[in-house]
C-alpha cells in the first residue's frame, strides 16, 4: 500500500505597478524557485526585474532562516526535557 502524501505549497508574491507576480512552490524545491526568478528576471517581456528577484529571494531567504531557528528551537528544548526526565 502506497501512503499518500500532501505535498506542502506555499507561494510568494511581488505587486508592482499593475501587475501581481506569484511564484507557487512546493516546501523542499526552494532551488526551483529561484531558478524561476532567475528566468523571469531575464526575460525581457515583462516589468519582473533583478531587483525583483533579489528582493523575493532575500524574502525567501529569512523565512528559511525563520524556519531553521524554529527548529533548533525545538530541538533545543526537546534535550533540556530529556534532560529534565533524567
Amino acid at each position: 500500500m502506497q501512503l499518500l502524501m500532501k505535498k506542502v505549497q506555499r507561494q510568494m508574491v511581488l505587486n508592482k505597478g499593475g501587475e501581481k507576480f506569484i511564484f507557487r512552490y512546493e516546501v523542499g524545491r526552494e532551488d526551483e524557485l529561484l531558478d524561476a526568478l532567475v528566468g523571469q528576471a531575464r526575460d525581457k517581456r515583462t516589468s519582473f526585474d533583478w531587483f525583483d528577484a533579489a528582493v523575493l529571494s532575500f524574502k525567501l531567504t529569512q523565512m528559511l532562516v525563520g524556519q531553521a531557528e524554529e527548529l533548533l528551537r525545538e530541538g533545543s528544548d526537546m534535550q533540556c526535557a530529556g534532560k529534565l526526565a533524567n
